[in-house]
């Protein structure tokens, strides 16, 4: 994703945008590595609720977010949840890999290789977070900021 174009559509979500979604399809696979080599597979996580959030670490709606990513994640993933965040950065680890260590990011980043965010509907606006059922079917989805009352209202209406 070009840092340029998504840092005005990245903007301009502050107020949120919803566009027309069709749930309860099948979420699209993928299966990316962290940086420490760990594979994040998503037909691995089936019997989770599973939320991808495709950020990027000079999104200012996505750093915004993370810190309720890292306390609902904490919260409830012994309750069956999962978060996979997946990175648009275009300059890979260098830039990721810091910003996860410093953030203390808890739940697994992996890198967009491009053929994942054009399988999830071409993303045209980051923040977008997906929420995968434990059946793996797609339930919901936002564009935009996702304010921690939301996120816990969807990670407990999915449980």
């Amino acid at each position: 994703m070009k840092k340029a174009c998504a840092v005005v559509v990245c903007a301009l979500l502050l107020t949120g945008s919803v566009e027309a979604f069709q749930a309860k399809k099948k979420a699209p696979a993928f299966s990316l590595k962290t940086s420490q080599g760990t594979t994040v597979d998503l037909k691995k996580l089936k019997g989770k609720l599973v939320l991808v959030n495709f950020w990027a670490t000079w999104c200012g709606p996505c750093r915004a977010e993370i810190p309720a990513f890292i306390d609902m994640y904490e919260q409830y993933k012994d309750k069956g949840l999962e978060i996979v965040g997946i990175s648009v950065d275009d300059n890979g680890w260098s830039e990721v890999k810091p910003f996860v260590e410093k953030y203390k990011i808890n739940y697994p980043v992996v890198l967009d290789n491009g053929s994942v965010a054009r399988a999830y509907g071409n993303i045209s606006a980051i923040p977008t977070t997906f929420i995968v059922d434990k059946e793996g079917n797609l339930v919901d989805r936002h564009i935009g900021l996702m304010k921690r009352e939301m996120l816990e209202s969807l990670i407990k209406s999915n449980l």
